[in-house]
């Protein structure tokens, strides 16, 4: 954790002052419920299943598709936490599948249910494909578990959302944003909360996260050297998921307050901390091909092969926000926390015309990727979405 905070420029904790002043509650909540944690062997997954079986709940049950994601989930909070008096379990399931809703159906009793399955990268849009299935992940399974969930009469209903979802710039962001209004649409059956915060440290599949996979494989480190960021660590990102859970009114969007405590970091610059961190001074290179071939004998030296550049690729915002001048705030509640309070606001008749058209064209078999961006524009009028021609898999 401190290395971590280290990594991203800060010393201290972003939300102890409000876990330690609502901890008693939260253990009290957490150990009278039971918890389906759906995407729960992800970064954040991971974490949130942590903060809640610590506490000691009297069922916790997690979901995801990754087998072998679980299995260290479990050695992981066996090793730490060791056990709990109530249920845990844990089911390698796709929730798309009919298989997950036979799951459901035979159980499905739970107090709370938290949702952080996600495609999450900006990647995922690169073509019609790829697109189609983080519209699937991020929108249609997350109003199916919604629907699930109301079904069998659970008491809330939380899913991460992203601080790209305010004013997207993406269409990773786009799908959230949209997600979120199918939340609002829900929400006059079940209590909904959410969040929406930075980059998680060192998350599977995140750009600090392959600064490792490059490290054992002694390859360059190439990172972007004009784009800056919010980081939380892992931790942090469970604290924040679980808080808005239990303490989120219907609606409620949770976000980490900006402040001296949450400050913007290049990725370059946390490459150059990361390096000196394991004894590497960062050399350099001016292209690709020269990192490459500085990599086969730099190492040796002491010294790391970097390449640092200007991000040119679709999809990337140039600068991060968690809300918009238009939504109305809450930031007396909590120390370092701030909420977005929704009121019901959604057109349910583009809301349904997005779901029709998505299903026929997966009827079809056939959609373009034009297509999609022109149903997100219908519903996000506003989308500031800019294509360069160029993706993030086109790069080191």
């Amino acid at each position: 954790m401190k290395e971590i905070l280290h990594l991203i420029g800060r010393d201290q904790p972003l939300f102890i002052e409000d876990t330690r002043k609502h901890d008693e509650t939260m253990k009290r909540i957490v150990s009278s419920s039971s918890f389906l944690v759906i995407g729960g062997a992800g970064s954040i997954g991971q974490a949130v299943t942590k903060e809640i079986f610590e506490r000691n709940p009297k069922k916790l049950h997690v979901v995801d598709i990754s087998e072998n994601n679980l299995v260290e989930l479990v050695r992981d909070i066996r090793s730490s936490f060791g056990y709990i008096d109530g249920e845990f379990k844990t089911f390698a399931l796709n929730i798309g599948s009919d298989i997950y809703d036979a799951f459901i159906d035979a159980d499905g009793d739970y107090d709370y249910v938290l949702n952080l399955s996600a495609l999450k990268h900006v990647r995922s849009e690169k073509d019609p494909y790829t697109l189609m299935q983080m519209i699937e992940s991020n929108i249609f399974n997350t109003d199916k578990t919604l629907h699930q969930s109301i079904n069998k009469g659970t008491k809330k209903y939380f899913c991460v959302s992203t601080d790209k979802a305010a004013n997207p710039a993406n269409l990773m962001g786009a799908s959230k944003r949209i997600m979120e209004m199918f939340l609002m649409r829900r929400s006059k059956d079940i209590e909904i909360s959410t969040a929406r915060f930075a980059n998680v440290a060192f998350s599977d599949g995140s750009l600090l996260h392959g600064f490792n996979q490059r490290i054992q494989k002694h390859q360059p480190i190439v990172a972007p050297n004009d784009i800056k960021r919010y980081f939380v660590t892992p931790k942090e990102s469970g604290e924040l998921c679980l808080m808005s859970c239990i303490f989120g009114e219907n609606r409620d969007i949770f976000f980490p307050k900006l402040s001296e405590a949450l400050h913007l970091i290049s990725f370059a610059d946390i490459a150059v901390k990361y390096l000196d961190n394991l004894g590497y001074e960062p050399h350099l290179c001016q292209s690709e091909d020269e990192a490459r071939a500085l990599a086969k004998t730099l190492v040796n030296h002491g010294k790391w092969p970097c390449l640092f550049s200007k991000s040119d690729t679709t999809g990337e915002k140039d600068f991060e926000e968690f809300f918009t001048d238009e939504e109305e705030l809450d930031m007396t509640r909590f120390t370092n926390l701030g909420i977005i309070k929704n009121k019901p606001i959604y057109n349910d008749v583009l809301l349904n015309e997005f779901e029709e058209t998505i299903r026929s064209f997966r009827r079809s078999g056939h959609w373009s990727k034009g297509q999609i961006v022109e149903l997100f524009f219908r519903l996000i009028p506003d989308f500031d979405h800019k294509e360069m021609g160029k993706y993030l898999d086109e790069k080191m």
